[in-house]
């Protein structure tokens, strides 16, 4: 019959021994330091706990220090400027990360609350400040941060790397023909990925000229190895034989090759042939594309308007594709724009909006003045308006007659 008391007694036990556990001990071995201060901040009161932390004992402390001489110079200044205010002002401040000085000159990083205490007229008579250890939190956080640096680095060798080799993938500098204005930008959409956009312009025999503009799908570093494949490959097949379908047929066979293999990757492009200039200054362009949004034009009048420059399909996805070219003639005054698809993809208007050739024609048609230069640095303000909605990268070439011959 006494078996049911006894475990309840038993049940009991710990709580009991909780309810009676010292007050006071309690306060002075807490597993955070505790301290009672005067308005003045004059210490009145400090537990066993963060004695222990910084090294004193109670006679050297208890109203003899006030609780900004336990700070270090930095957290004491902020406790004048800042804590010691809002205190006074909200009667309470919660998660303050300071530091606190020990007596034999270590840092001891805490957090502290601190609330005022009022008797029953209002009036506040003291301070009451709880004070958690932080060392640990401080640790992680610092080892958070070398972490956090430690990527920003790897980030920053990374975008060196890709911006080497897309630097790689591009001329150095672009030539000018006689009689000639020409400019280019390459816009990259992330400095994380090197980009499949691609241009040139060379010289052939004689005095013709051999130019072209492309895109590879995708990023990366197997993009990028497509992207030197047919770089080389149009500047090798036109030295061989630039008529401009022979060039892209030929490319086109080089990339089908790797049809059926996980790094095939197809292209769009146009190329042409820039002629010798004819006695009135005029150049003819022979040209074709595959895939490739078309040429915008701007006469020297001022107009402009698309050509019809692409004339077969995307390069190196059909084993035997039709192509054909077209000629231009370029007169004195006239630029010849090849651009990717990246600008004119660009969502300018929300998610559903492209920026389009439309907005393309107009910023041309509004640029300072109509030559090489002045359109491309139309274009480069245009995209900087775009910002972050350009989300892929952007090639821009603008070949322009200037009817003027060149030292």
């Amino acid at each position: 019959m006494n078996s049911k008391p006894v475990r309840q007694q038993t049940a009991d036990t710990p709580f009991a021994a909780i309810l009676e556990d010292n007050i006071d001990d309690l306060y002075d071995n807490a597993p955070c330091g505790n301290l009672s201060t005067l308005l003045d901040g004059t210490v009145a009161k400090i537990n066993a706990t963060l004695l222990q932390w910084l090294g004193y004992t109670r006679d050297e402390v208890v109203g003899i220090r006030r609780f900004a001489d336990l700070l270090t110079v930095g957290g004491k200044l902020y406790h004048e400027t800042h804590y010691a205010p809002l205190l006074a002002l909200q009667g309470e401040i919660a998660g303050i990360a300071l530091e606190l000085r020990a007596k034999d000159g270590s840092r001891l990083p805490v957090l502290v609350s601190s609330t005022v205490k009022t008797g029953g007229d209002g009036e506040p008579q003291l301070i009451r400040t709880v004070v958690f250890d932080a060392r640990d939190r401080r640790a992680y956080e610092l080892e958070l941060l070398r972490a956090r640096q430690a990527a920003e680095q790897d980030r920053e060798r990374l975008q060196n790397l890709v911006s080497a080799l897309q630097a790689s993938l591009l001329p150095h500098s672009l030539p000018t023909p006689p009689a000639m204005t020409t400019a280019a930008h390459y816009h990259m959409a992330s400095p994380d990925q090197v980009g499949g956009d691609f241009y040139d312009l060379y010289p052939l025999d004689g005095d013709r000229w051999g130019f072209f503009l492309g895109d590879v799908c995708g990023k990366g570093v197997e993009a990028a190895a497509v992207t030197a494949l047919a770089r080389y490959t149009l500047r090798a097949a036109s030295v061989y034989d630039a008529d401009p379908v022979a060039v892209i047929s030929n490319l086109n066979t080089v990339l089908y090759q790797e049809y059926r293999t996980s790094g095939h990757r197809y292209c769009t492009v146009v190329f042409g042939v820039l002629s010798s200039p004819a006695a009135d200054g005029t150049r003819t362009a022979h040209i074709a594309g595959g895939g490739h949004p078309a040429a915008l034009l701007t006469r020297s009048d001022g107009g402009t308007s698309y050509q019809d420059t692409t004339t077969g399909p995307i390069v190196g996805i059909l084993p035997a594709a039709a192509f054909t070219a077209t000629s231009l003639t370029l007169h004195p005054g006239d630029t010849l724009l090849l651009y990717s698809d990246g600008i004119i993809e660009a969502r300018s208007g929300g998610p559903e909006t492209m920026f389009g050739q439309d907005a393309l024609r107009e910023a041309v048609s509004t640029a300072a003045t109509a030559n090489a230069p002045g359109v491309i640095a139309a274009l480069i303000s245009v995209l900087a308006d775009l910002g972050d909605s350009v989300d892929d990268d952007v090639a821009l070439m603008a070949l322009g007659v200037s009817g003027v011959q060149q030292p």
